[in-house]
Order: structure tokens, then C-alpha cells, then sequence
């Protein structure tokens, strides 16, 4: 391990999968193509969003910022995977690892913010309708998305800034494939007991919370829905939120499992389980971002038909 005069730690080494040099291979044209396509699904679903007057509404410009919070998710960390795959010396900085890992959590921070609100915004559609305009207003639904982005990365800095403090003594080998928080936790030699207060802290503000806004929004919504007549009539009002509560299960199922519990002391014998969790990170920070486009545009008529009409333009305007 490499060390200035101060005994300083300069460096982490990121395990990943290097007693697995075949499934390496494996997994870093699967993960390639994997950001290929959150970067292609993402980018497009921006771009008709952008593009389409008719999408320009509160749940489109929640769903775009969704799409680029994913875009900055992966790029801050998926570049960094295949690098250690590539590599002979998995190694990363520290002040690379600390970059890195304050833009992950504040993306995924932010996120969890904006599934709330998001969930709030189906709310006020589905139970007020009449009202919806009024209350989610472009000053209303901009400002609740600049709270989300606030949020998280106060508390993404808050957190690097204390873990950044940590002694780290001898101990520089992360079994991780990126520097995830947990994991830079579980290197400290010292007395962790305030980063624990904080995450938990941390884990009421941007999980706890957002998912008891998504929870009570859906029991009203579901009352609602329940209360409508005609069948056609509910199909529609669940169709709306169906995409949202997709995702927000496949997201908060694996980042609670994640987050819920920082663990402070680690067995030694806990070399395995470090690596299933580093996987089921991999999962939330790649295969999560390349669902979301994916769920939301099979599930949405009105991006569907958003796309349709930009290719006929474009066909139209290229026959001219």
C-alpha cells in the first residue's frame, strides 16, 4: 500500500472479482453493454421528453431529471468497474474514491427524493384532479425537484466528509468493485460510531421518509382508484402510477437491503458476503438505470406516441 511521509492512505485496491479472472471477462462486456444501453434508453427518453411540447407537464419533468440522475449514477462509477477489470493493479486514489463515491450517493440520494415526489405528484393527479394545475404548478413541481437535488447532495457531501476523516491504518483493500460507502466503512480502525449515527440520519431523510410519502400517497390512490365506477375508468388511473410503483420496488427492495443496517465491526470470515453485496450494488447501480427507460416507455402511451410522432417528423422532413 502506497503512503506519503504523514502515513496518509493514498490509495484503495478494489477487489471486484479478481479471484474470478473468467467471470472478469464476462462481466465487463455484460456491464459495457449494460451502460451502453442505460446511456442510449436514458438519452433518448430525454431527448422526446425535450423535444415534445405535449410531454411537458410535472410527471415528464420529474421522469427526465429520473433519467439523468441515472446517467450521472452509472458514469460516476461504471467507468471506474471496467478500468478494474482491465487493470493488473485494481488500485483508485483515495481522493478519486472519495470524488466518486460523494457523486454516487448524492445520485442515489437524489433519487430516492424524487420517487417520493414523484409518488406525491400521481397523488394529487389521481385523488385532485380538478385542482392538479393549480397545486402542481411549474414553480411548485421546480422547486420540489431542487429540494431533491439539494438534499442529496448535502448529505452526500456530509457523509464523504465524515468518512474522508476516518484512520484507516494498514487496511486499504476494498471488496467492492467501486468505493461504496459501506464498504469504505467496514477499512476504518477507529471508533465509526458518529458515521453510523449519520447514515442512520442519513437513511431516515432520503429512504425512511420518501418511502412513507410513496406509501401513504399509493393507500390514498388506491382508495381513490377503488372508488371509481367504471372499470376502463380504473385501469386508466392505475396505468398512470404503475410504472412508478415498478420501479420504486426493484429500487427500494435492493437499496434498503443495501443501507438499512451499517454495520460497525465485520468478522473475518466475511469475505463472501462482501462480494454478494457488492453484487446486488452492481445490480442497483446498473441494472436498475437500464430498467428505468424501459418501464417507463413500454408502460407510457403518451411516450410511445411522443416517440412515433418525432420519427414521422423526422421521415417527413428527410422526404422533403
Amino acid at each position: 500500500m502506497e503512503r506519503t511521509n504523514d502515513s496518509t492512505l493514498t490509495e484503495f485496491v478494489l477487489v471486484g472479482l479478481s479471484a474470478h479472472p473468467k467471470l472478469q471477462t464476462v462481466f465487463f462486456v455484460l456491464i459495457l453493454w449494460t451502460y451502453l444501453m442505460i446511456l442510449l434508453g436514458n438519452g433518448v427518453l430525454i431527448s422526446v421528453i425535450i423535444c415534445d411540447s405535449h410531454l411537458h407537464i410535472p410527471m415528464y419533468f420529474f421522469l427526465c431529471n429520473l433519467s439523468f440522475l441515472d446517467v450521472c449514477y452509472t458514469s460516476s462509477s461504471v467507468p471506474l468497474i471496467l478500468a478494474s477489470f482491465l487493470a493488473v493493479k485494481k488500485t483508485v486514489s483515495f481522493s478519486g474514491c472519495m470524488v466518486q463515491m460523494c457523486i454516487s450517493f448524492a445520485m442515489g440520494a437524489t433519487e430516492c427524493m424524487l420517487l417520493g415526489i414523484m409518488a406525491l405528484d400521481r397523488y394529487v393527479a389521481i385523488c385532485y384532479p380538478l385542482r392538479y394545475p393549480v397545486i402542481m404548478s411549474k414553480g411548485a413541481y421546480v422547486a420540489m425537484t431542487a429540494v431533491s437535488w439539494v438534499t442529496g447532495l448535502v448529505d452526500s457531501v456530509v457523509q464523504t466528509a465524515l468518512a474522508m476523516q476516518l484512520p484507516f491504518c494498514a487496511n486499504n483493500v476494498l471488496n467492492h468493485f467501486v468505493c461504496e460507502i459501506l464498504a469504505i466503512l467496514k477499512l476504518a480502525c477507529d471508533d465509526i460510531s458518529i458515521n453510523v449515527i449519520s447514515m442512520t440520519g442519513s437513511n431516515l431523510i432520503v429512504l425512511v421518509i420518501p418511502l412513507l410519502v410513496i406509501s401513504i400517497s399509493y393507500i390514498f390512490i388506491v382508495a381513490t382508484i377503488l372508488r371509481i365506477p367504471s372499470t376502463e375508468g380504473k385501469h386508466k388511473a392505475f396505468s398512470t402510477c404503475s410504472a412508478h410503483l415498478t420501479v420504486v420496488i426493484i429500487f427500494y427492495g435492493t437499496i434498503f437491503f443495501m443501507y438499512a443496517k451499517p454495520e460497525s465491526k465485520v468478522s473475518a470470515d466475511s469475505g463472501s458476503e462482501d462480494i454478494i453485496d457488492a453484487l446486488i450494488s452492481l445490480f442497483y447501480g446498473v441494472i436498475i438505470p437500464m430498467l428505468n427507460p424501459l418501464i417507463y416507455s413500454l408502460r407510457n402511451k403518451d411516450v410511445k406516441a411522443a416517440v412515433k410522432n418525432i420519427l414521422c417528423r423526422k421521415h417527413f422532413s428527410d422526404g422533403k
